[in-house]
């Protein structure tokens, strides 16, 4: 016989809420449904374990869809319910099934219950108009319990007809709801929700061939010993759709303070020129929870691919957002530093293949010390460079002796450390630091110059950058080249053009002039470039060399002579430090052919 009775919740107007507005998505449903399902299979095999239930040999939950009838259903073979259990579990909102049951059995080892609140039935009639649920209780002479409501503070229950342990959910799905009948959709939903639940999932099974949608014991649940290569490879390509093969990978397991568990992948970067987006999947128990997850994936880890499993994180009542917590924070820690000694093992055990693979990390690893000052901490001996001879070098390697602040009153600069920025365009000023035996780091990724930024403001007693074609006079010089007669046919020359005229005496004679350019300047030119503020009018020094024949030749030469050639060496030094535009490229034309006619006619 069928009673009727009011759904007990604090307010009449609480089930819109639940209905509409408790989950960030829809589709969520079918993540709530499966895991409650999940949740009383567990519930049964621990009283199993325990004696007090009948062992089972297959656990399963099966989804099955039926268009015509406009259904959805979920069963599971798990513990059940008796119609008090109903009662006490699905019309008591926010009474907690899962908490009861583990309190009971903590003594026990009462671990692995998915569900945390008892809403997550609900999220059901966000799709459906009508529930149903069919019930048998894995107790002896339990009667099956049939459940129905419209989602409208009503519900009826009675006995039915049952001859299994465990529930079925029979969901009416809207007609507005439609897509939710489809099986592509349904699959779609079950590998991005359910993809990791402990126990096989089937959709509308047919026969014994049949294979589960899920895969129950993922690979990132194993002990990283019992793992091959081969194993994280086809795990990784399974889970992320990615058939370019990672560079390696970081197995975390871990039971105390706190359980995490799980597998980060370095992938292959395609595009050196911006940040990739990574994907790191968040699992609590399992069950999936949301992609990228900030407050336990740092930031800079969501470069990374992997899968996360953490039991402990505290979940907001939907299972959708993490509370604020302090265990989140030492959660994120952890993970922070199993990646930085991950990378330190690598750096020490097998240089070859860290620097092999620096290329693809190196923006990884320069971003996490820029955002997380303890990665720098970890990671700030194994950044390296390349050199001008193409061999890596610790960063650390270009510092020189940290200044005393005696010392730093009396204007002495901590060492320069000089770095190339476009190996192509700088190809005149590396010639020259390599004939004089000086070297720098190539520095050509976009994330490099804020990254020697950081770098300068975390050392700044030891060092300070310097692009190549900043103050080269200062590294390539003999000695003092000041040459009045020299500077002053040169200004003349030049009148009018944004540059400043000095005299050197370098290292190299085959070279006229060069170009230098303030390094504070272009920093901030580039700055008000990165955001906007237009541009700044270049700061350029022209470094006349005078061991250069060429620029002792103009000493008495005529004054036409003098003119041409001047301008000539300034647009030859311009071109190896940029490209002239439109009007100087002409002008520099026009002063070739002038200049070689004032030489044929002499």
């Amino acid at each position: 016989m069928e009673k009727q009775g009011n759904i007990r919740i604090s307010s009449e107007n609480m089930m819109p809420i639940i209905k509409k507005w408790l989950y960030s998505e829809k589709d969520i449903f079918l993540r709530e449904i499966v895991a409650n399902a999940s949740d009383a299979i567990t519930k049964h095999k621990k009283l199993a374990e325990l004696g007090e239930a009948a062992a089972e040999e297959h656990y399963r939950i099966t989804v099955s869809t039926d268009d015509k009838a406009g259904t959805l259903t979920v069963e599971d073979n798990g513990i059940g319910m008796t119609e008090e259990e109903v009662e006490k579990y699905i019309t008591q909102i926010a009474f907690s099934g899962a908490a009861d049951f583990v309190e009971k059995y903590e003594k026990a080892g009462g671990d692995g219950i998915i569900g945390h609140f008892g809403l997550g039935f609900y999220s059901a009639y966000m799709v459906s108009e009508n529930i149903e649920i069919y019930t048998k209780s894995y107790r002896e002479g339990a009667e099956g319990v049939h459940w129905a409501s419209d989602g409208n503070s009503t519900y009826t229950i009675g006995s039915c007809e049952k001859e299994t342990r465990g529930t079925k959910i029979v969901m009416h799905i809207a007609k507005e709801e439609a897509e939710f009948l489809r099986e592509s959709e349904i699959r779609r939903l079950l590998n991005k929700y359910c993809s990791f639940m402990p126990y096989e999932i089937y959709l509308n099974p047919k026969g014994e061939d049949d294979k589960p949608v899920n895969t129950p014991k993922p690979l990132y649940l194993s002990e990283p010993k019992d793992c091959t290569e081969e194993e994280y490879k086809t795990f990784y390509r399974d889970t992320f759709s990615d058939f370019n093969e990672p560079l390696f990978w970081i197995h975390l397991n871990m039971d105390y303070p706190f359980r995490v568990k799980g597998i980060l992948y370095f992938p292959k970067i395609r595009k050196q020129a911006e940040l990739e987006r990574g994907h790191v999947k968040l699992y609590c128990n399992q069950v999936y929870i949301a992609d990228n997850i900030k407050e336990v994936i740092p930031e800079f880890l969501m470069l990374l691919n992997g899968v996360i499993d953490c039991p402990d994180i505290p979940l907001n009542v939907s299972r959708s957002f993490l509370q604020n917590d302090r265990q989140v924070q030492k959660i994120a820690a952890h993970i922070t530093k199993k990646v930085a000694d991950k990378l330190t093992e690598l750096y020490r055990n097998d240089r070859e293949k860290y620097e092999s693979c620096w290329e693809d990390i190196s923006t990884f690893v320069k971003f996490g010390c820029i955002k997380d000052d303890e990665f720098y901490k970890k990671v700030k001996d194994i950044i390296i460079y390349k050199n001008l001879s193409g061999e890596f070098r610790p960063i650390e390697s270009f510092f020189g002796e940290e200044v005393s602040d005696e010392d730093a009153k009396e204007g002495k600069e901590p060492q320069a450390a000089y770095y190339v920025s476009d190996p192509g365009k700088q190809a005149q000023y590396i010639k020259m630091f390599k004939d004089a035996g000086l070297d720098a780091i190539v520095c050509d990724t976009y994330i490099d110059p804020h990254f020697i930024s950081y770098i300068e403001y975390k050392n700044p007693k030891r060092v300070r950058f310097l692009r190549i074609d900043a103050d080269v006079a200062g590294a390539l010089k003999e000695e003092s080249g000041a040459d009045t007669e020299i500077e002053e046919i040169f200004k003349k020359a030049l009148e009018g053009k944004q540059v400043t005229v000095r005299t050197e005496k370098l290292k190299d004679g085959q070279v006229p002039a060069i170009i230098n350019v303030s390094e504070f300047m272009r920093r901030m030119s580039e700055m008000n470039s990165f955001y906007k503020m237009g541009e700044s009018p270049e700061d350029l020094t022209l470094v006349v060399n005078t061991a250069s024949p060429a620029v002792n030749a103009l000493r008495g030469a005529a004054e036409e002579a003098q003119t041409l050639a001047a301008q000539q060496i300034y647009f030859m030094a311009l071109m190896n430090y940029r490209q002239l535009n439109a009007e100087e490229l002409g002008a520099f034309t026009e002063g070739a052919a002038r200049l070689l006619e004032t030489f044929l006619k002499n």
